[in-house]
């Protein structure tokens, strides 16, 4: 009988990023509860090649247009619902086979809530004698949606590093729940709410994450393991759209981080390190002596790190830039989010353009790639402003990264659009790929956005790739290549957009004219791909 079970739940979606599922948050929580001298088990749900298709939801219905037929060109967006990773059934006997006391469910995004509710139901179905206890970003913003589901025995707001450990020994030791940060639980069929999310004040007080639990063998990159680092968390930013603007900025020991990462080289054979912080140079010093004990340590292993979500262009500099290519920075994941001013003063996010730009000219002479991102279907944001976005990076030695906006609770626009009533009716809807971000009348132009981001880097690519790269590509990447070209051809006569699917039919994709005319227009005034 172990102590506490935590679970990673699977994913309903029309895609999913394996390498960005490793449950890092988890392993911090297991660590914390080993240290107190707890039992623990780690099931993740998402550790498995196995998906199947689904039905889309209902709700989801009218996406039909602009996901409705499957495309095989490099423009397409998606088609085919899947749940990711292992059935509910599977999860319920490893469950009923764990005999766990305390079941720890994480629920991080409000749009695959459902997903751990259900999870939730499937475990007490299978182990009735245990308590259900979730957390994670989604019912720390909206702990009273969760707490009602009858399943659901508690939720910990904030930082389950500080809470799940002290809510183990109440319930072991008979001790004063309410005395717990963040808990939130049913009593007298009334919910009782701890006034504050739990928080860690000091970073360095906590063990290094129980690796161990996860199952490196799956996630892999190039035939190595891949590992998630959190170096700092929190961040003073005051982004709009952002679930975790405004929390404390905090930052761990240079050489804790090191040591971590060493672990996961040495024991674990990782090879890849994704950076998940949520601003990893924003101390510009730290980063750097951070930087400097990765390459006194790792120079030999050749690895590839990455920072996937996203660097503050206004944080870096050439000397910063040196040091992550000499340490394994390959790629800069930058934020962008528009250089439309009006834009990104709704965002409330500062002008980096021409940080942007510094850092651009510093990376292309150190042979560093570089994918911007920009946010396109913001409520209230003009279209046309997006194309201008997708134009001003096409003349850059950039990728594209058109993302859409998707209503995050937790955040300022979460808290405007509740006060104006504007908030989606079903969670599942606050997703990037529902296009629910603009209006409904907007969701052309949205997902013409997305496809106009795939058209300018697939231009670009036509652009920088040789023969060699022709002939190495197996023969379903070429049949894409040639259909991609073929497709690009006729857009650029009449800007339809179009696919094509595994038969070989060719046919147009739901399109708003005014905006590819737009963009077209901007390359044919002399915007260099």
């Amino acid at each position: 009988m172990v102590d506490v079970l935590l679970i990673q739940p699977p994913v309903q979606d029309f895609y999913l990023t394996a390498k960005r599922t490793i449950p890092y948050g988890l392993t911090c929580i297991a660590a914390a509860l080993q240290a107190a001298g707890y039992s623990v088990e780690l099931f993740d749900a998402l550790a498995t090649p196995k998906k199947r298709s689904i039905p889309r939801p209902a709700e989801l219905d009218f996406l039909a247009p602009y996901y409705g037929r499957p495309d095989c060109s490099p423009f397409a967006l998606f088609h085919q619902f899947q749940h990711f990773g292992y059935s509910f059934e599977h999860i319920g006997a490893v469950a009923r086979a764990s005999s766990a006391r305390l079941v720890g469910i994480s629920s991080l995004f409000s749009a695959y809530s459902d997903c751990a509710l259900r999870t939730a139901e499937i475990v007490k179905k299978n182990l009735p004698q245990c308590r259900i206890v979730m957390g994670g970003h989604h019912p720390t913003a909206l702990p009273e949606a969760v707490i009602r589901h009858p399943a659901v025995d508690f939720v910990l707001r904030g930082e389950g590093e500080v809470s799940l450990p002290m809510l183990v020994k109440a319930l072991k030791q008979g001790g004063d729940l309410t005395a717990i940060p963040g808990i939130v639980f049913r009593k007298d069929n009334e919910i009782f709410q701890a006034s504050a999310p739990a928080l860690m004040d000091d970073l360095n007080a906590y063990p290094p994450p129980a690796v161990e639990l996860i199952r490196h063998n799956f996630y892999q990159r190039n035939k190595a393991a891949s590992a998630v680092v959190v170096g700092s968390r929190g961040c003073p930013l005051r982004c709009s759209y952002c679930a975790v603007a405004g929390w404390p900025y905090r930052r761990r020991k240079t050489d804790a981080v090191a040591a971590e990462i060493a672990r996961a080289v040495h024991d674990h054979g990782a090879r890849f390190i994704d950076f998940e912080d949520e601003n990893l140079s924003l101390d510009r010093a730290w980063f750097g002596a951070l930087l400097d004990e990765l390459i006194s340590r790792f120079k030999d292993f050749k690895l590839e790190l990455r920072a996937m979500n996203g660097l503050f262009p206004a944080t870096l500099d050439a000397d910063i830039l040196h040091k992550m290519k000499q340490a394994g920075f390959r790629t800069l994941n930058l934020s962008l989010g528009s250089i439309d001013p009006d834009q990104l003063t709704h965002f409330h996010r500062p002008d980096t353009k021409a940080d942007f730009e510094k850092i651009l000219a510093q990376a292309r002479n150190l042979g560093l790639l570089v994918t911007a991102y920009i946010i396109v279907g913001a409520p209230g944001q003009q279209p046309e402003s997006s194309v201008a976005d997708i134009l001003y990076l096409a003349g850059k030695g950039v990728l594209v990264g058109v993302s859409a906006y998707y209503l995050a609770p937790g955040s300022r626009d979460f808290a405007e659009r509740t006060r104006s009533g504007q908030v989606p009716s079903d969670f599942r809807l606050m997703r990037g790929s529902a296009l629910t971000g603009a209006d409904a009348d907007k969701r052309r132009d949205t997902a013409t956005l997305l496809r106009l981001g795939r058209i300018t880097n697939f231009m670009k690519w036509l652009a920088e790739a040789d023969k060699d790269v022709w002939e190495s590509a197996g023969l379903h990447a070429r049949v894409r290549m040639t259909a991609g070209q073929r497709l690009l051809a006729q857009f650029l006569q009449d800007g339809l957009i179009r696919g094509i699917t595994p038969t070989g039919e060719v046919f147009l994709h739901t399109t708003s004219l005014n905006l590819t005319s737009r963009f077209l227009a901007g390359l044919g005034s002399g915007k260099k791909i």
